[in-house]
């Protein structure tokens, strides 16, 4: 199987690029991060579509085209606890600034923005806080089946096509235990030597 090479956000891009933000897109950004939702799903969140009981988020119209419930982590909980505060159930979640819905380029603009204040170069599009969510998954070892159900693919095909290669392995874990210290690699004990005085 071929190997994508998925770009990704490591934890410190994720915080200079959510505090570079402006503030009516930041918790959209937020958002993605802490749920893998793609930027379509998020759109069209209402208040109604969270359940802060169970803990999850139903996404009643994904790209398969079937509903699917997204799991929120501890952090995804507190966020939207705090988003739906004295909402109705029919409101939308994330809204442009002046309250209407946001169409489907409304992130390009913000993101470029937000990726230049943060220094996050070349800057990323929306779409790779969803792969940043699920790299972040696949290299605390989490199975491929509780990513693809989470991220919404049809099956594990697409999440081991994206994310395989981040999984703790087997053989990698084996060689780093069991490879010996060489004492090769360099480092503070080389020091640099002045350069030799030049003569007129």
């Amino acid at each position: 199987m071929a190997v994508a090479r998925v770009r990704y956000l490591n934890t410190d891009q994720c915080v200079r690029l959510v505090n570079a933000c402006e503030e009516g897109f930041r918790d959209l950004v937020r958002g993605a991060l802490l749920t893998g939702c793609r930027y379509s799903e998020h759109t069209r969140l209402t208040v109604a579509d969270i359940n802060l009981d169970a803990g999850i988020i139903t996404i009643r119209e994904s790209k398969s085209g079937k509903p699917r419930h997204v799991v929120l982590a501890e952090e995804g909980q507190l966020l939207f606890s705090r988003l739906i505060a004295g909402k109705l159930g029919s409101d939308l979640i994330f809204t442009r600034p002046d309250g209407g819905a946001r169409g489907k380029s409304h992130q390009l603009r913000p993101m470029l923005q937000a990726c230049a204040r943060a220094k996050i170069d070349p800057p990323i599009s929306f779409h790779i806080l969803r792969h940043t969510h699920g790299s972040a998954l696949a290299m605390r070892g989490v199975p491929f089946g509780v990513i693809a159900q989470q991220l919404g693919h049809a099956d594990t095909r697409m999440t081991e096509k994206h994310y395989a290669h981040l999984a703790p392995s087997y053989v990698a874990d084996t060689i780093r235990a069991h490879f010996p210290k060489l004492g090769i690699a360099g480092g503070t004990k080389v020091i640099s030597m002045p350069r030799p005085a030049t003569t007129s």
